[in-house]
Protein backbone atom coordinates (compact mmCIF):
# COMPACT_ATOMS: atom_id res chain seq x y z
CA UNK A 1 0.00 0.00 0.00
CA UNK A 2 2.80 2.28 0.63
CA UNK A 3 4.30 1.69 -2.43
CA UNK A 4 1.51 3.41 -4.22
CA UNK A 5 2.00 6.85 -2.16
CA UNK A 6 3.63 9.79 -3.84
CA UNK A 7 6.77 10.74 -2.25
CA UNK A 8 6.60 13.04 0.55
CA UNK A 9 3.06 13.19 1.01
CA UNK A 10 1.28 11.47 4.21
CA UNK A 11 -1.02 8.96 3.24
CA UNK A 12 -4.63 8.73 4.52
CA UNK A 13 -3.70 5.93 7.03
CA UNK A 14 -0.21 3.67 6.49
CA UNK A 15 -0.28 0.07 6.58
CA UNK A 16 2.79 -1.13 6.52
CA UNK A 17 3.53 -4.17 4.20
CA UNK A 18 3.25 -8.26 5.68
CA UNK A 19 6.64 -8.61 8.26
CA UNK A 20 9.16 -11.02 9.37
CA UNK A 21 9.33 -9.39 12.91
CA UNK A 22 6.65 -10.72 14.71
CA UNK A 23 7.41 -14.28 13.84
CA UNK A 24 10.38 -14.17 14.67
CA UNK A 25 10.41 -12.38 18.28
CA UNK A 26 7.72 -15.08 19.59
CA UNK A 27 10.66 -17.58 18.06
CA UNK A 28 12.67 -15.71 20.06
CA UNK A 29 10.91 -15.58 23.25
CA UNK A 30 9.79 -19.09 23.28
CA UNK A 31 13.85 -19.87 24.12
CA UNK A 32 13.12 -17.54 26.72
CA UNK A 33 10.58 -19.39 28.33
CA UNK A 34 11.59 -22.83 27.64
CA UNK A 35 14.98 -22.02 29.22
CA UNK A 36 13.23 -19.97 32.17
CA UNK A 37 10.95 -23.05 32.72
CA UNK A 38 14.28 -25.68 32.72
CA UNK A 39 16.12 -22.88 34.93
CA UNK A 40 14.14 -23.25 37.75
CA UNK A 41 14.25 -27.06 37.53
CA UNK A 42 17.77 -26.98 37.47
CA UNK A 43 18.36 -27.80 34.03
CA UNK A 44 22.40 -27.00 32.91
CA UNK A 45 21.36 -26.34 29.80
CA UNK A 46 18.48 -23.14 30.51
CA UNK A 47 20.39 -20.31 31.16
CA UNK A 48 21.93 -20.64 28.02
CA UNK A 49 18.68 -21.55 25.81
CA UNK A 50 17.22 -17.93 28.12
CA UNK A 51 20.32 -16.10 27.15
CA UNK A 52 19.95 -17.07 23.41
CA UNK A 53 16.29 -15.94 23.07
CA UNK A 54 16.99 -12.76 24.80
CA UNK A 55 19.62 -11.93 22.25
CA UNK A 56 17.59 -12.87 19.72
CA UNK A 57 15.18 -10.48 20.78
CA UNK A 58 17.51 -7.86 21.33
CA UNK A 59 17.80 -8.42 17.83
CA UNK A 60 14.51 -8.27 16.38
CA UNK A 61 14.03 -5.13 18.60
CA UNK A 62 16.49 -3.55 16.74
CA UNK A 63 15.42 -4.23 13.44
CA UNK A 64 11.82 -3.50 14.43
CA UNK A 65 12.41 -0.33 15.76
CA UNK A 66 14.47 0.90 12.78
CA UNK A 67 11.90 0.23 10.46
CA UNK A 68 9.22 1.91 12.47
CA UNK A 69 11.64 4.50 12.72
CA UNK A 70 12.10 4.81 9.01
CA UNK A 71 8.27 5.10 8.34
CA UNK A 72 7.99 7.57 11.07
CA UNK A 73 10.83 9.26 9.43
CA UNK A 74 9.67 9.39 5.67
CA UNK A 75 6.65 11.13 7.16
CA UNK A 76 4.10 8.34 6.49
CA UNK A 77 2.53 8.95 10.43
CA UNK A 78 -0.36 11.00 10.04
CA UNK A 79 -2.64 12.08 12.67
CA UNK A 80 -4.81 8.92 12.81
CA UNK A 81 -2.01 7.03 13.05
CA UNK A 82 -1.13 9.07 16.19
CA UNK A 83 -4.41 8.61 17.52
CA UNK A 84 -4.12 4.47 16.67
CA UNK A 85 -0.65 4.70 18.42
CA UNK A 86 -2.21 6.26 21.86
CA UNK A 87 -5.51 3.85 21.85
CA UNK A 88 -2.71 0.89 21.10
CA UNK A 89 -0.50 1.86 23.96
CA UNK A 90 -3.33 3.07 26.30
CA UNK A 91 -4.80 -0.54 26.09
CA UNK A 92 -1.10 -2.45 26.07
CA UNK A 93 -1.01 -0.68 29.79
CA UNK A 94 -4.57 -1.65 30.55
CA UNK A 95 -3.47 -5.43 29.93
CA UNK A 96 -0.42 -4.47 32.47
CA UNK A 97 -2.96 -3.38 35.04
CA UNK A 98 -4.71 -6.39 34.75
CA UNK A 99 -1.56 -8.65 34.59
CA UNK A 100 -0.18 -7.42 37.92
CA UNK A 101 -4.10 -7.19 39.23
CA UNK A 102 -3.73 -10.97 39.30
CA UNK A 103 -0.64 -11.18 41.15
CA UNK A 104 -1.72 -8.68 43.77
CA UNK A 105 -4.94 -10.95 43.57
CA UNK A 106 -2.87 -13.60 43.66
CA UNK A 107 -1.37 -12.38 47.68
CA UNK A 108 -3.92 -10.77 48.78
CA UNK A 109 -5.96 -13.95 48.20
CA UNK A 110 -3.71 -16.07 50.02
CA UNK A 111 -3.49 -13.79 52.95
CA UNK A 112 -7.10 -12.77 53.28
CA UNK A 113 -8.85 -15.76 52.64
CA UNK A 114 -6.51 -19.37 51.27
CA UNK A 115 -4.24 -19.63 55.25
CA UNK A 116 -7.48 -18.41 57.49
CA UNK A 117 -9.23 -21.44 56.17
CA UNK A 118 -6.63 -23.78 56.11
CA UNK A 119 -6.31 -23.11 59.44
CA UNK A 120 -9.60 -22.97 60.83
CA UNK A 121 -11.38 -25.28 63.01
CA UNK A 122 -12.97 -27.77 59.83
CA UNK A 123 -9.26 -28.63 58.83
CA UNK A 124 -7.81 -29.12 61.95
CA UNK A 125 -8.07 -32.87 61.60
CA UNK A 126 -5.97 -33.12 58.71
CA UNK A 127 -3.25 -30.61 59.45
CA UNK A 128 -3.52 -30.60 63.15
CA UNK A 129 0.11 -29.15 63.60
CA UNK A 130 -0.88 -26.05 60.72
CA UNK A 131 -0.57 -22.49 61.93
CA UNK A 132 -2.12 -19.91 60.06
CA UNK A 133 0.47 -17.33 59.99
CA UNK A 134 1.87 -14.72 57.70
CA UNK A 135 4.69 -14.78 56.36
CA UNK A 136 5.55 -18.37 56.17
CA UNK A 137 8.90 -17.46 57.77
CA UNK A 138 9.83 -21.17 59.45
CA UNK A 139 8.99 -25.36 57.87
CA UNK A 140 5.40 -25.47 58.72
CA UNK A 141 3.87 -22.51 58.95
CA UNK A 142 1.66 -21.66 56.21
CA UNK A 143 0.31 -24.58 53.49
CA UNK A 144 3.55 -26.74 54.62
CA UNK A 145 2.70 -29.21 57.81
CA UNK A 146 4.53 -31.84 56.66
CA UNK A 147 7.97 -29.13 56.89
CA UNK A 148 8.98 -29.16 53.46
CA UNK A 149 9.50 -25.00 53.65
CA UNK A 150 12.96 -24.40 54.92
CA UNK A 151 13.36 -21.27 57.31
CA UNK A 152 13.94 -18.27 56.00
CA UNK A 153 13.71 -14.66 56.58
CA UNK A 154 11.97 -12.27 55.15
CA UNK A 155 12.79 -9.41 53.21
CA UNK A 156 12.01 -5.98 54.82
CA UNK A 157 11.73 -2.42 53.21
CA UNK A 158 15.56 -1.35 54.05
CA UNK A 159 17.88 -0.62 52.80
CA UNK A 160 17.65 -2.43 49.25
CA UNK A 161 13.48 -1.68 47.98
CA UNK A 162 13.50 1.96 49.88
CA UNK A 163 16.90 2.40 47.74
CA UNK A 164 14.94 1.03 44.32
CA UNK A 165 11.91 3.29 45.60
CA UNK A 166 13.90 6.42 45.44
CA UNK A 167 15.59 5.86 42.43
CA UNK A 168 12.64 5.41 40.30
CA UNK A 169 10.47 8.61 42.09
CA UNK A 170 14.04 10.45 40.80
CA UNK A 171 13.60 9.14 37.69
CA UNK A 172 9.94 9.72 36.96
CA UNK A 173 10.58 13.60 38.26
CA UNK A 174 13.68 13.29 35.64
CA UNK A 175 11.72 12.23 32.79
CA UNK A 176 9.17 14.31 33.48
CA UNK A 177 11.36 17.57 33.44
CA UNK A 178 12.60 15.68 30.40
CA UNK A 179 9.39 15.63 28.54
CA UNK A 180 8.70 19.40 29.64
CA UNK A 181 12.27 20.39 28.08
CA UNK A 182 11.38 18.75 24.73
CA UNK A 183 7.35 20.70 24.68
CA UNK A 184 10.58 23.77 24.96
CA UNK A 185 12.39 22.62 22.29
CA UNK A 186 15.36 22.49 24.74
CA UNK A 187 16.95 19.41 22.85
CA UNK A 188 20.35 19.66 25.05
CA UNK A 189 18.30 19.81 28.64
CA UNK A 190 16.10 17.08 27.30
CA UNK A 191 18.85 14.87 26.27
CA UNK A 192 20.61 15.32 29.21
CA UNK A 193 17.78 14.79 31.95
CA UNK A 194 16.76 11.48 29.35
CA UNK A 195 20.18 9.75 30.11
CA UNK A 196 19.61 10.55 34.19
CA UNK A 197 16.11 8.79 33.60
CA UNK A 198 17.98 5.76 31.72
CA UNK A 199 21.01 5.22 34.15
CA UNK A 200 18.39 5.44 37.42
CA UNK A 201 16.43 2.35 35.52
CA UNK A 202 19.90 0.64 35.25
CA UNK A 203 20.62 1.25 38.84
CA UNK A 204 17.49 0.08 40.14
CA UNK A 205 17.89 -3.39 38.00
CA UNK A 206 21.18 -3.83 39.64
CA UNK A 207 19.74 -3.10 43.31
CA UNK A 208 16.96 -5.51 42.11
CA UNK A 209 19.62 -8.03 41.23
CA UNK A 210 21.75 -7.50 44.02
CA UNK A 211 18.33 -8.10 46.70
CA UNK A 212 18.34 -10.85 45.00
CA UNK A 213 21.53 -12.56 45.50
CA UNK A 214 20.94 -11.03 49.71
CA UNK A 215 17.85 -13.12 49.56
CA UNK A 216 18.82 -16.86 48.13
CA UNK A 217 22.37 -16.65 50.01
CA UNK A 218 21.80 -14.87 53.15
CA UNK A 219 17.86 -14.74 54.25
CA UNK A 220 17.36 -18.45 52.56
CA UNK A 221 14.46 -16.56 50.54
CA UNK A 222 13.38 -18.72 47.22
CA UNK A 223 10.66 -19.10 45.19
CA UNK A 224 10.20 -22.74 46.88
CA UNK A 225 9.62 -20.99 50.24
CA UNK A 226 6.23 -21.21 50.51
CA UNK A 227 3.19 -18.81 49.39
CA UNK A 228 5.38 -16.00 50.29
CA UNK A 229 8.57 -16.83 48.63
CA UNK A 230 6.71 -17.54 45.07
CA UNK A 231 4.02 -14.13 45.50
CA UNK A 232 7.26 -12.02 46.41
CA UNK A 233 9.29 -13.39 43.36
CA UNK A 234 6.47 -13.28 40.61
CA UNK A 235 5.79 -9.67 41.36
CA UNK A 236 9.31 -8.27 42.15
CA UNK A 237 10.35 -10.21 39.17
CA UNK A 238 8.15 -9.04 36.47
CA UNK A 239 8.00 -5.70 37.91
CA UNK A 240 11.91 -5.86 37.50
CA UNK A 241 11.60 -7.35 33.61
CA UNK A 242 9.15 -4.45 33.09
CA UNK A 243 11.84 -2.04 34.75
CA UNK A 244 14.31 -3.40 31.93
CA UNK A 245 11.73 -3.33 29.38
CA UNK A 246 11.04 0.28 29.95
CA UNK A 247 14.48 1.47 30.34
CA UNK A 248 15.18 -0.16 27.03
CA UNK A 249 12.28 1.50 25.80
CA UNK A 250 13.88 5.28 27.17
CA UNK A 251 17.06 4.53 26.09
CA UNK A 252 16.33 4.29 22.29
CA UNK A 253 14.02 7.07 22.86
CA UNK A 254 17.47 9.05 23.96
CA UNK A 255 19.17 7.89 21.31
CA UNK A 256 16.52 8.89 19.00
CA UNK A 257 16.65 11.81 20.32
CA UNK A 258 20.80 12.46 19.59
CA UNK A 259 19.97 11.97 15.89
CA UNK A 260 17.50 15.03 16.08
CA UNK A 261 13.83 12.84 16.02
CA UNK A 262 11.37 14.11 17.80
CA UNK A 263 9.64 18.00 17.49
CA UNK A 264 7.39 20.00 20.24
CA UNK A 265 4.78 19.46 18.32
CA UNK A 266 5.18 15.72 17.29
CA UNK A 267 6.49 13.20 19.79
CA UNK A 268 4.19 10.20 20.60
CA UNK A 269 7.09 7.84 20.74
CA UNK A 270 8.65 9.90 23.46
CA UNK A 271 4.82 9.82 25.34
CA UNK A 272 4.71 6.28 24.50
CA UNK A 273 7.64 5.16 26.59
CA UNK A 274 6.72 7.86 29.54
CA UNK A 275 3.66 6.60 29.65
CA UNK A 276 4.57 3.12 30.51
CA UNK A 277 7.49 4.28 32.93
CA UNK A 278 4.85 6.00 34.97
CA UNK A 279 3.11 3.07 35.00
CA UNK A 280 6.02 1.03 36.09
CA UNK A 281 6.42 4.05 38.87
CA UNK A 282 2.89 3.36 40.17
CA UNK A 283 3.29 -0.28 40.22
CA UNK A 284 6.53 0.10 42.01
CA UNK A 285 4.62 1.86 44.81
CA UNK A 286 2.00 -0.82 45.59
CA UNK A 287 4.81 -3.25 45.90
CA UNK A 288 7.17 -1.33 47.93
CA UNK A 289 4.11 -1.12 50.29
CA UNK A 290 2.62 -4.62 50.07
CA UNK A 291 5.27 -6.87 49.59
CA UNK A 292 7.69 -5.14 51.73
CA UNK A 293 6.21 -3.43 54.87
CA UNK A 294 3.04 -5.58 55.42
Amino acid sequence: MSAAIPKGQTPYYFVPGPSRHPLMAAFALFFVVLGAGQWVNGASWAPYSVAAGLLGWLFVLKQWFSDAIHESESGLYGERIDVSFRWSMAWFIFSEVMFFGAFFGALFWSRLYTIPELGSIDNALLWPDFKAVWPSVVAGATASPAGVVEPFRTMGPWPLPTINTALLLTSGVTLTIAHHALRENHRGKTIAFMWATVLLGLAFVICQGYEYYEAYHHLNLKLTSGIYGSTFFMLTGFHGFHVFVGMLMLLFITLRLHKGHFTPEKHFGFEGAAWYWHFVDVVWLGLYVIVYWT
